[in-house]
C-alpha cells in the first residue's frame, strides 16, 4: 500500500470551486446579506483573537490560530444558512421531502413516491434503525388513506416492525421540511442492522411483485376488462 496521500486533480479543486460558487450564488438570492454577514463574522473573530495575542504579548501566534478559527467560522455560518436558503427555495415545491429524504446520511435507505395522488400528494418510505418511515407531503385528507394503505400492506409483510408516519407541513402535528432529517434521526433505534437488510430485501421484493403484476400501465379504454387467471396484458 502506497503511505502517499491522495492529492486533489485540478479538475477536482475546479468542481468543488464550481459548487461554492453555485452554492453562494444561490443563498445570496434568498438572503442578500450573506457576503456582508460573513465579512463580519471573520474579520470580527480574526480582530478578537489579534487583541487577545496583542495583550497576552504573543500577537502572532494568535493571529494565526484567528486566521484559521475565522475560516472556520465563516464555513459554518456559510453551511448554515445555505441549507436554510436551500430550504426555502424547496418549501412548498411537488417533491420536496423526497429531495430532502435523498441527502439523508448512512444508514437509511429511501424509496420515493411509493404512493401518489393525481393532485401530486405523494407518500415516500425511509427505511433504517427505526424500522419504516412514511413520509407524505401533500393534502393531508388525501394523504390519510394513502398512508394507511402503506402501513397497512407493510404490517401484513413485515409484523411488528414499527412504522411511523410523517407528514411534512407547518400546522399542528405535522414536522417542517426543515426539521424532517433530524426527526428521523432521532427516532429510536429499535431494529437490528442486519434486520434492516432483511427488511429492505423484503420491501424491495415486494415492489417487484407489485411491478409484475398483471396490472396495465395507465388508465384503462373504456369498457376494458382485467384479464382472468393472472395473464400479463398484451
Amino acid at each position: 500500500m502506497s503511505l502517499m496521500a491522495r492529492q486533489d486533480t485540478p479538475d477536482e479543486n475546479t468542481g468543488r470551486l464550481q459548487q461554492i460558487r453555485l452554492a453562494y450564488t444561490m443563498t445570496r438570492k434568498v438572503d442578500p446579506k450573506i457576503g456582508l454577514i460573513l465579512a463580519g463574522i471573520g474579520i470580527g473573530t480574526l480582530a478578537v483573537l489579534l487583541a487577545i495575542g496583542f495583550a497576552i504579548g504573543h500577537p502572532v501566534y494568535l493571529g494565526i490560530l484567528g486566521f484559521l478559527a475565522a475560516i472556520v467560522a465563516v464555513v459554518v455560518v456559510f453551511g448554515r444558512r445555505a441549507e436554510k436558503a436551500a430550504f426555502g427555495q424547496l418549501e412548498g415545491q411537488p417533491g420536496a421531502a423526497a429531495a430532502v429524504l435523498n441527502n439523508m446520511r448512512r444508514g437509511w435507505t429511501v424509496t420515493p413516491v411509493v404512493a401518489a395522488t393525481r393532485n401530486q400528494d405523494a407518500v415516500h418510505r425511509a427505511v433504517g434503525r427505526a424500522g419504516v418511515v412514511l413520509v407524505g407531503e401533500g393534502n393531508v385528507n388525501r394523504l390519510r388513506p394513502l398512508m394507511t394503505g402503506e402501513k397497512r400492506k407493510i404490517n401484513r409483510m413485515l409484523g411488528d416492525v414499527p412504522v411511523t408516519e410523517i407528514i411534512v407541513g407547518d400546522n399542528e402535528g405535522q414536522v417542517p421540511l426543515k426539521k424532517l432529517q433530524m426527526t428521523l434521526t432521532k427516532l429510536p433505534r429499535t431494529v437490528a442492522p442486519a434486520d434492516v437488510t432483511r427488511i429492505n430485501d423484503r420491501l424491495r421484493a415486494m415492489g417487484d411483485l407489485l411491478s409484475n403484476a398483471p396490472i396495465p400501465k395507465g388508465p384503462l379504454p373504456k369498457g376494458a376488462r382485467l384479464p382472468k387467471g393472472g395473464g400479463r396484458m398484451r
